[in-house]
């Protein structure tokens, strides 16, 4: 049997001028916001497919403003969500953790976000197997720019540590690694992955995942910008 566990995804409206925009230029705010759309949409579809997750989506900003409003609305109908609160990015990636263990009490989290779609149900399965099935207390899946992509905390409320950890940075991994230690944890490693924050990132995400939404919208994206 399956044992459950919360699969925490941390989103964003993907609102054109104000989602990835560091992939613009060469892409439009409106393709960025497309991209983020299709990246999200990916994203939920692998969550809801893990056998034994309860997906909950911590989400900020104006979905009504947002690409694909109505394919995201849709997709957020399978799963729970909570709003993003704290006054930084850390603060609200720890209260998301807590927000999360309210629902769904006592039990473990694995969190995401939104900004790898090359995510399984399979690779996210892998991801918390460490909490799930051989008893360690934690497990971070290492970004290749040095953030992180993944947390799985066996008790959720760990994550409070977040909100003293500085984020978007390239040493936020090792910083985040260093205070789950400093509260006694001993966080095992997940894969590592590439995040998508520039057109290149994009690029390299979509040849990893070409069958999503995420590589199509990747493409659009590149057959419309002037060289």
């Amino acid at each position: 049997m399956t044992r459950p566990f919360v699969l925490l995804v941390v989103a964003k409206a993907p609102v054109p001028g104000l989602a990835k925009t560091r992939l613009c230029p060469p892409a439009t705010p409106a393709q960025a916001a497309e991209i983020a759309a299709a990246a999200l949409l990916d994203t939920l579809d692998a969550v809801c497919a893990v056998p034994g997750a309860a997906p909950v989506v911590a989400m900020t900003g104006n979905l009504g403003a947002a690409a694909r409003s109505a394919d995201i609305g849709g997709a957020l109908r399978r799963v729970t969500v909570v709003p993003q609160r704290g006054w930084d990015f850390g603060a609200r990636l720890a209260n998301a953790h807590a927000d999360a263990a309210a629902v769904h009490a006592g039990l473990p989290v694995l969190q995401i976000g939104m900004d790898t779609p090359q995510v399984t149900p399979e690779s996210l399965a892998e991801a918390v197997a460490p909490v799930l099935h051989s008893g360690h207390d934690s497990v971070l899946g290492p970004a290749v720019d040095g953030g992180w992509w993944a947390l799985g905390l066996a008790e959720p409320r760990h994550a409070q540590v977040l909100a003293g950890v500085p984020m978007s940075r390239a040493d936020t991994g090792e910083r985040t690694r260093q205070a789950l230690r400093s509260c006694g944890l001993r966080p095992q490693t997940a894969p590592c992955l590439s995040d998508v924050d520039t057109m290149a990132d994009a690029r390299a995400v979509a040849a990893a995942c070409p069958d999503g939404r995420f590589a199509r919208a990747v493409a659009a994206a590149a057959g419309r910008v002037v060289a």
